[in-house]
């Protein structure tokens, strides 16, 4: 996995625990106190309204709704009015696509690695790790915005396979000790300006060489994110957000050629 770079990062409650706070899935466990001693500290390190712990929460329901529901009917439930998906010749609108899909048996699984919004919280950018039916990891990208009713619903989408595939998992043994790592996202919020104080423009795109490109910036001015297609199919993306006085890069992507 392409790891996230960022001057500062907020650790949040493992997906795992997370879920136990998202409606659905029929009887998820109730969090211990330990755990929702973790999630009270990650949802106090973010300012106001802008929650990474609300994206993550966001995107366990769309991955479990894909479980239960199926695929593209959790595609359709989550995507914003005119939502696109950056496929093998670019930016596609979803939702007229979405309409001639039938769902696939078994869904793609996923779970985030790092999330970052906007200081006002109304947009927010995903990154994490993906796995087919048939074993395929790869990464993934969303965009998020909040809606008028608070939800948030995505704008953007984009996944690709890792190439090559890593070396397959060892088979555990009978009689095995097997230490799991808990999954943490890091979280990644933009400061909000004091004083009524302006926020600086981002630094300027250098020349696109890639042959096509789009650049969008939230509302507020404090997060920016950015697609690119190559002429041979190859997918980049590049969030950069506000934090203490200065640009940084918060999630930095590239994906090969996507499904045409």
């Amino acid at each position: 996995m392409r790891r996230t770079r960022s001057a500062t990062a907020i650790l949040l409650a493992a997906p795992l625990v997370l879920s136990a706070c998202v409606g659905g899935g029929g009887g998820a466990p109730k969090p211990t106190k330990r755990q929702a001693a973790m999630i009270d500290r990650a949802l106090a390190s973010a300012p106001g309204a802008a929650q990474p712990s609300t994206i993550v929460a966001t995107e366990i329901a769309f991955a479990r709704a894909a479980k239960e529901q199926g695929q593209w009917t959790a595609f359709r439930q989550f995507a914003a009015p005119g939502a696109q998906l950056h496929g093998g010749k670019g930016p596609f609108e979803i939702l007229p696509w979405l309409a001639t899909q039938t769902d696939p048996a078994q869904a793609v699984d996923w779970k985030p690695r790092a999330v970052v919004m906007s200081c006002d919280g109304a947009l927010a950018v995903s990154q994490g790790r993906s796995r087919d039916p048939d074993g395929i990891v790869g990464n993934f990208v969303t965009v998020w915005q909040r809606q008028a009713d608070g939800r948030y619903l995505y704008v953007f989408d984009a996944g690709g396979p890792d190439v090559p595939q890593p070396p397959p998992r060892k088979v555990i043994e009978d009689g095995d000790i097997v230490v799991t790592e808990i999954d943490a996202v890091q979280g990644m919020v933009a400061s909000c300006p004091r004083g009524g104080a302006a926020i600086p423009p981002p630094p300027a795109l250098g020349p696109d060489e890639a042959g096509k490109s789009g650049t969008s910036l939230s509302q507020d001015g404090t997060l920016r994110w950015r697609w690119t297609h190559t002429g041979n199919g190859t997918r980049g993306f590049v969030a950069d957000y506000f934090y203490q006085g200065r640009w940084v890069t918060a999630i930095e992507q590239n994906l090969v050629r996507g499904a045409d």
